[in-house]
């Protein structure tokens, strides 16, 4: 089983803005490959899912970006998984608008939902799939430009960007992180 989790926060007010691609990437998966309807699980909203044959879990967690940890550790725990077959699926300020980098392990690289994750799995050892949605225009608090919404012009890209991520992510279930970053890390210095 491999369980796949989008970051985002919960709540109207957050509903498509940069912080919460993640969540619209696991929306499309469920649309794609859902078994059910969403159920409330570990702190989260869950979907069972088949994807290229693998049962797999879809989490979006509702513990806020923050402390994302304390939906993803009960799931893992549960489901005794390893730590490669966890994928968290999140946006990245440092890489420009719609381009999807595959990592297998490393720093949560200012992503705090990410960094909750790693301290509460005890391991940088997580793959992560990241999706750049560029960096904040000048004297712009980061805080605020990831919690805004994007642009009606950035989101011809944003949705060419989760779908691509989601067929990538439909790779990663199927083969792994090195496949995918081999295919999909085509712009990045660490392919």
């Amino acid at each position: 089983m491999k369980l796949i989790v989008g970051l985002g926060n919960p709540g109207k007010k957050y509903q498509a803005t940069r912080h919460n691609i993640g969540w619209q990437v696991l929306a499309l998966l469920a649309n794609r490959h859902g078994q059910g309807r969403p159920q409330a699980r570990f702190e989260g909203e869950v979907v069972q899912a088949q994807i290229n044959r693998t049962k797999s879990l879809l989490l979006s967690p509702l513990t806020y970006m923050n402390a994302s940890g304390n939906s993803v550790r009960p799931a893992c725990d549960f489901y005794d998984l390893p730590h490669d077959d966890i994928i968290i699926v999140c946006d990245d300020v440092n890489l420009p608008l719609g381009t999807l980098r595959f990592r297998a392990k490393g720093s949560a690289g200012g992503q705090k939902g990410l960094k909750d994750i790693l301290k509460q799995l005890g391991s940088q050892e997580i793959p992560r799939l990241r999706i750049g949605i560029g960096h904040p225009p000048p004297r712009w608090d980061t805080a605020d430009y990831v919690l805004g919404k994007f642009t009606t012009d950035e989101q011809v890209v944003v949705h060419q960007s989760v779908e691509q991520a989601s067929d990538a992510i439909a790779d990663w279930v199927e083969h792994d992180t090195a496949f995918c970053m081999n295919k999909y890390n085509e712009n990045c210095s660490d392919k």
